[in-house]
């Protein structure tokens, strides 16, 4: 009972405003959580499912850059939470409130513009989430230490090896987990105490107590040194004068007896693209299927893929791929490829190791290999894409790995140059 009580009190707050800049065109007009993923649903979905999954029905998320993509898949996707069952999913985005300027000036500021949200929730303890990140992981258990250890905060970490730790919030901890420092993305990470080759980055997820962060939120929006981040300025001083322990992700992850542990930062083309890729494989490291911690999303409502014509060299077929509703292939060669909702495909067409967002059209004879095509595009007919990195780098955007990027406006320059 204890357990059901717990996730009670609690809310998340999800941090989905910032743009992703690293995914190149993919967020010019979509902030990253609002980024499709996994055939059907959006980056988003997993911070928001692993809380629905956790018992938690107390949601915020926080908005901010280009927003409105984000805003409408929460709006037909998340709607059905009930007030009168004391659940909520509230919308922030960024404001005027008070005297602070209209954008969000920082993590932590994104949180402290809200205070008088989270007030009306009545809730004991917060979870700070990113809302960018691809993973499964139930908070209840990290909850749980949170509060058996009574600490200030609790920070869920990655183990990961040490020099790949660069590109992180890096934590060193004694033996019983206690944080002794926490370093933002340092040229020589500290190791963890059981493996010198192995260090522990911050996932950015973080459990407090509601009324310590209150306070703390506080002092941090009048301290005008402050760049007002977690992860910058809150996260560091905690360790300082109060009591961080670290989680780690390996004891909550959500996954099959001796399967790997998940997490995928999909923040640059090369890995939305292998990530995508991954799930073709025969066992995937991240289950999709599994009906005990379902990725809950909008579900359009759309019919079944339909593959037609069987002939030679026009075969609607698909091999080691994910084909989702509403999705006719038609003619086509698909192999290990990952095809999203209503692509439709044209005779003669080959599509190899392609990742294709929802509404695209492949015209005949068009040959793509290793490329990632942004949603509501159509691939003109005979396109070649994938064999010349040359002639691909003078149209679209070929990644430091050979993924081709191919946007409509790519695609537009390029016909009306030809």
């Amino acid at each position: 009972m204890e357990q059901k009580r717990l996730t009670q009190r609690s809310m998340v707050f999800v941090l989905a405003g910032g743009r992703g800049s690293r995914l190149k065109e993919l967020t010019d007009r979509r902030v990253k959580p609002a980024v499709p993923f996994g055939g059907k649903a959006r980056i988003i979905d997993f911070a928001l499912s692993n809380a629905l999954n956790s018992g938690i029905r107390k949601m915020a998320i926080a908005t901010q850059y280009k927003a409105h993509s984000l805003i409408r898949h929460l709006q037909r996707g998340w709607t059905f939470f009930r007030a009168e069952r004391n659940e909520f999913l509230d919308i922030l985005p960024a404001s005027q409130r008070g005297n602070n300027e209209n954008w969000y000036q920082g993590t932590a500021d994104a949180v402290t513009q809200n205070i008088d949200i989270i007030d009306s929730y009545d809730v004991d303890y917060v979870i700070i989430l990113a809302g960018d990140h691809i993973y499964k992981m139930d908070y209840e258990i990290m909850l749980r230490q949170h509060v058996e250890t009574k600490a200030d905060v609790t920070v869920g970490c990655l183990t990961v090896p040490r020099m790949e730790a660069t590109a992180f919030g890096v934590m060193a901890t004694d033996d019983s987990g206690q944080i002794t420092s926490f370093l933002e993305k340092p040229a020589d990470p500290p190791s963890t105490p059981e493996d010198p080759d192995k260090a522990l980055a911050s996932m950015g997820i973080y459990v407090f107590n509601w009324d310590y962060l209150r306070k703390l939120l506080t002092d941090d929006d009048s301290n005008v040194e402050s760049s007002h981040d977690f992860g910058n300025d809150l996260i560091p001083e905690i360790v300082k004068t109060g009591k961080a322990m670290a989680h780690r992700y390996d004891k909550s992850c959500v996954r099959a007896e001796g399967a790997p542990v998940y997490w995928k930062d999909v923040g640059t083309v090369d890995a939305f693209w292998e990530a995508h890729i991954d799930l073709t494989d025969f066992t995937p490291d991240l289950n999709l299927w599994d009906k005990n911690w379902p990725i809950w999303t909008y579900s359009e409502s759309v019919p079944p893929a339909k593959f037609i014509h069987n002939e030679k060299d026009r075969r609607g077929m698909a091999i080691s791929s994910m084909i989702s509703g509403g999705c006719i292939i038609s003619g086509t060669e698909v192999r290990n490829s990952c095809l999203f909702t209503n692509v439709h495909t044209n005779s003669y067409a080959v599509l190899d190791h392609a990742v294709v967002l929802p509404n695209v059209v492949v015209s005949r004879h068009a040959r793509l290999r290793k490329v990632v095509i942004d949603s509501d595009v159509t691939i003109p007919e005979g396109l070649v894409v994938g064999e010349d990195p040359q002639e691909d780098a003078k149209w679209f955007r070929v990644s430091d790995k050979g993924v081709t990027l191919i946007t409509q406006a790519m695609l537009d320059a390029r016909a009306a140059a030809l």
